[in-house]
């Protein structure tokens, strides 16, 4: 790994918004970001990477590689989930198992987004139909994830039906506002489209400074809640998103030789859901404990891809 690549996103504002964050909520502090400004800007965030990927994917022909890392996506998104339960049933217990495996097989938007940043900081750009493939991953880890947790649950005597979580999959608010808003850029005029450009695009990295600043208090709140879970947790959402993303770097010349895109694909096998997986486990898997696979996937794994990770990815595709 490059290591003044290594320093450079380290001394990124974004992640440093991050980190002051962190120590915000460990300092006891009353810095406070309201519940409503945060909701906002984490819609804004998905509309404009959405808005965004649509105008790329309008100017180019849909073509084999497209096709292709479509089916990739949703295999790397179905794939994951169904090694991951194995490896937690006996340790986490089935509904655990089943929710951190959808929360590891999902991906996590956020990440996605702050990966766009940092390849802009290299002066790179990735495939418009990227935002695609995200949003198609979000819901077959979900589904493997809660199948899985219906196969082996003997207990529950009224399991949710299976359309309910597919309809609750996709019609998550996330998934919902970024695949609508790919889908407005793609067919928008590209003259009208000009208009909101500076909204899209000028004002993102503040925003997501301010999101990510949120983000570090939240995320030093729940590792107090993680640490009864011990070290197999912990290493768990570090190890295994690592070799998701370095497994999924090489894998992914299978698909595409454009660095940036396979560096897109190995964030998104290597991030976890935090916002939409506990959503559906709501409905799906009741018994799942909250308290261990969203500080996983946010306390843990989020950090770690956005320090270390991201680095280790682009260094690999390279």
């Amino acid at each position: 790994m490059d290591l003044n690549l290594l320093l450079s996103n380290l001394r990124n504002p974004t992640l440093l918004f991050f980190l002051l964050g962190i120590l915000a909520s460990t300092l006891r502090s009353d810095l406070k970001i309201p519940s409503t400004t945060s909701k906002f800007i984490s819609l804004y965030l998905l509309f404009s990477i959405g808005f965004k990927g649509g105008q790329e994917l309008a100017h180019h022909e849909f073509n084999a590689e497209i096709g292709f890392s479509l089916i990739f996506g949703l295999f790397v998104a179905g794939l994951i989930p169904l090694y991951t339960f194995f490896l937690l049933k006996k340790r986490m217990g089935i509904y655990n198992a089943g929710a951190v495996a959808a929360a590891y097989g999902s991906v996590s938007a956020v990440t996605f987004v702050a990966a766009s940043s940092f390849l802009e900081a290299q002066q790179q750009v990735f495939g418009g139909h990227m935002v695609a493939v995200m949003a198609l991953m979000e819901a077959p880890a979900i589904i493997v994830g809660v199948v899985l947790i219906m196969q082996y649950d003997k207990e529950n005597e009224s399991p949710p039906k299976l359309s309910e979580i597919i309809h609750h999959s996709f019609t998550n608010g996330s998934v919902l506002l970024i695949m609508g808003s790919l889908l407005i850029g793609l067919v928008a005029d590209n003259k009208q489209a000009e208009g909101i450009k500076p909204f899209t695009t000028d004002i993102f990295k503040g925003f997501l400074a301010i999101f990510l600043l949120e983000m570090g208090m939240v995320t030093a709140r729940r590792i107090q809640v993680f640490r009864k879970y011990g070290y197999f947790a912990t290493l768990f959402a570090i190890v295994v998103p690592a070799i998701n993303g370095v497994l999924v770097a090489f894998a992914s010349t299978w698909v595409t030789d454009v660095p940036a895109n396979r560096f897109m694909f190995a964030i998104l096998a290597a991030s976890a859901s935090y916002i939409a997986v506990p959503a559906a486990m709501r409905l799906a898997a009741p018994k799942a404990d909250p308290g261990l696979y969203i500080p996983m996937a946010l306390g843990v794994t989020f950090p770690f891809n956005i320090t270390l990770g991201m680095p280790l990815y682009w260094a690999l595709v390279q």
